[in-house]
């Protein structure tokens, strides 16, 4: 990866987390980079995942059909709250969908159909780690979709996501906005660790070189497809931690759920059966090395 420094033009940045923070906020939550502290983020990170679980049961008990899409730039962090937000949630409940290239059959089909069977059912929250917002981002920056079927795209995405609305569905919409130099700052952490680099695809370094172009994809994405049935929510990344936190905070508070997990149960006695097992002996066990 060059070591060339260059900066988007005038307003094809994002903006980053830092600059967009309430003035009111205490500063002593940050460190000097400005960053959350560690210790904040464990500790608020650790209150969501129980509220997280507390939207589960709820969901479950509501029949709420709930579908949060994740969208943004390479190393934005979709992946990131993804994962916190599973940690302690049930994956029958609350689901995750990343799907692959499509397979020339399904190139064949209307556009919207491979991710429609993916949608919730009663019960359910599924989360599209990148979703039909694919058509207007990453295939139309790339050139693997036509000026044609990216206009279509723009005209007929209000009208489905409107349509799963009214079917009942709650579409939720964020997009992960990470900053020119913050990105560059990742993808090179991912270069020099060999750990990491598989991280690092040839989408992502053509992605990088593509920033402007990916600026352009997303005004025009949200200007056809940013509707008040369904709008988008914008989650400045430059702060991973924090924008995990922002990001939780505002999906819990999207729903008026209330506490109605299961009451303690009383464990059940083990009932005695006259049964004499083969000896422990036979059986293979791995190696005990710790």
């Amino acid at each position: 990866m060059s070591k060339k420094k260059v900066k988007p033009p005038e307003g094809a940045d994002d903006l980053s987390a830092e600059a967009l923070r309430h003035p009111g906020i205490d500063p002593s939550k940050y460190k000097k980079d400005g960053r959350l502290k560690n210790s904040l983020y464990e500790q608020e990170i650790a209150r969501m995942q129980e509220q997280l679980v507390l939207l589960q049961y709820w969901i479950q008990t509501q029949g709420l059909k709930v579908a949060v899409i994740f969208e943004g730039r390479g190393s934005a962090g979709k992946g990131g709250v993804i994962k916190r937000i599973t940690e302690r949630t049930s994956p029958r409940t609350v689901r995750v969908v990343a799907l692959p290239k499509p397979t020339e059959r399904q190139k064949t089909q209307w556009y919207f159909q491979r991710y429609a069977e993916h949608l919730p059912a009663a019960g359910e929250m599924v989360l599209f780690d990148r979703s039909w917002y694919n058509r207007s981002n990453v295939e139309w920056v790339m050139g693997y979709c036509s000026e044609e079927e990216h206009q279509e795209f723009l005209r007929s995405c209000p009208e489905f996501e409107r349509m799963l609305v009214r079917s009942g569905i709650t579409v939720i919409k964020y997009w992960f906005s990470v900053s020119y130099d913050e990105q560059r700052r990742r993808f090179e952490a991912r270069n020099a660790e060999p750990l990491k680099r598989w991280k690092l695809s040839d989408m992502d370094l053509a992605e990088h070189e593509l920033y402007v172009k990916y600026s352009m994809a997303k005004d025009t994405t949200f200007q056809y497809t940013d509707i008040k049935q369904a709008p988008w929510y914008v989650v400045p990344s430059d702060d991973k931690k924090a924008a995990r936190l922002n990001c939780i905070s505002h999906l819990l508070s999207m729903f008026p759920y209330e506490d109605v997990a299961p009451d303690v149960v009383d464990l059940p006695v083990m009932k005695e059966l006259p049964y004499v097992r083969p000896p422990m002996h036979e059986q293979t066990f791995v190696p005990q090395v710790y």
